[in-house]
């Protein structure tokens, strides 16, 4: 995730975590998720080294957790007609922030994660674990929510300390940055493709800038972690006509 810088770069804030903040706009526009997209475009197909909100790049950026009895639940469809975009989207999000771990992913640097999967986590539970390990990074989630935005997105939908991270939750709260990121201009034709994607870099500091690179290149080990030819082929898969 992670980041955005000024107003609060989603992933890291000014601390050199993962995000810098994220644009605060729009609410959400979904509740849950569409099936994630697992086609790939060879031509432009860019993934290579996992997203480092803080720059290791050898060996595992995340510790192993605890096995998981059951399985978290599926997100569930998104009841509208842009559904597909969204989880395009999504998707793209997903490949540069948490490849390897998804929704239960927690930031490398974080020396002491948290004793459960992070889907298994409440909201208080993950407000209780950040407070307990001040000092260190804390980006969660398939999104790499960092503390300021987490709290941010999660009054800006509602919801409790009680209600679990799940997916379906973790997807609520993404949707808020994808509107700030200017999702419903895009969507409408009152935003262009490269300015879209430029905003949503300026949020998830592994997506890259028209330049190709991350808009917080070298900043706390940051950088893009998928290609523009990849991020450029899937934008324009949802452009609209």
């Amino acid at each position: 995730m992670r980041i955005l810088l000024g107003v609060v770069i989603l992933m890291w804030p000014l601390t050199g975590h993962a995000e810098l903040g994220s644009l605060l706009g729009g609410g959400a526009f979904g509740q849950g998720q569409a099936a994630l997209l697992s086609a790939r475009d060879t031509s432009a197909d860019p993934i290579g080294r996992p997203s480092l909100f803080s720059g290791q790049e050898k060996g595992s950026f995340f510790a192993p957790y605890p096995a998981r009895a059951v399985a978290a639940p599926k997100p569930q469809a998104l009841p509208r007609s842009n559904t597909s975009a969204v989880a395009r989207i999504r998707h793209v999000i997903g490949r540069a922030e948490s490849p390897q771990r998804g929704y239960d992913a927690v930031q490398h640097g974080a020396r002491v994660k948290p004793r459960k999967l992070p889907t298994d986590m409440t909201i208080g539970e993950i407000y209780d674990w950040i407070a307990a390990t001040p000092g260190q990074p804390h980006a969660i989630g398939r999104y790499q929510f960092i503390p300021a935005t987490l709290r941010r997105v999660v009054n800006k939908v509602g919801a409790k300390r009680s209600d679990r991270f799940s997916p379906e939750l973790q997807d609520r709260l993404a949707d808020v940055l994808l509107a700030d990121a200017g999702f419903a201009a895009f969507m409408d034709g009152r935003l262009g493709p490269q300015k879209f994607m430029n905003n949503l870099a300026g949020i998830w500091a592994g997506l890259p800038t028209s330049s190709g690179r991350s808009k917080y290149h070298g900043y706390a080990g940051n950088r893009a972690t998928i290609t523009l030819a990849y991020f450029k082929a899937e934008i324009a898969k949802i452009t609209p006509s």
